[in-house]
């Protein structure tokens, strides 16, 4: 189970990533900065970003629901506030608080992905969807 959640959370993670972050090496800053003279590999990759966003949040809804989504939420902001106050963190910091950011969005997509097979391994339950029926 961990190894297929480190997997599927290590992708997640570089999509967002890649997408935006504070640096300046990201899909965001590139599309500003190169619009004229890139417009065309600027929507090509635009929509190959678009796309994986879309296939990683349908596959969060479908198995974890808004419900699910909200729990992860409120487990991050718990674990915030822990290390907050602790001393671990600095929320007056725009760039951590964008970096924090990014790493709950991508570990509600990580958890979304994996949570059919984190489900299986506790309950021994398997997850079916679209149940085909047989020719009537």
């Amino acid at each position: 189970m961990g190894r297929s959640f480190l997997i599927r959370w290590l992708v997640a993670l570089l999509l967002v990533f890649v997408t935006f972050n504070p640096t300046s090496l990201n899909y965001v800053n590139w599309a500003r900065n190169n619009w004229g003279e890139s417009t065309p590999m600027i929507v090509l990759v635009g929509l190959i970003l678009f796309i994986a966003y879309i296939v990683f949040f349908r596959a969060t809804f479908r198995s974890i629901g808004v419900i699910g989504i909200g729990l992860v939420v409120a487990l991050v902001g718990a674990v915030l506030w822990v290390f907050y106050s602790w001393g671990w963190i600095d929320l007056e910091n725009p760039t951590a608080l964008t970096w924090i950011g990014l790493l709950a969005l991508s570990l509600i997509m990580g958890v979304g992905l994996s949570w059919s097979i984190i489900r299986r391994r506790l309950s021994g339950q398997l997850d079916v969807d679209d149940v085909e029926q047989g020719a009537e």
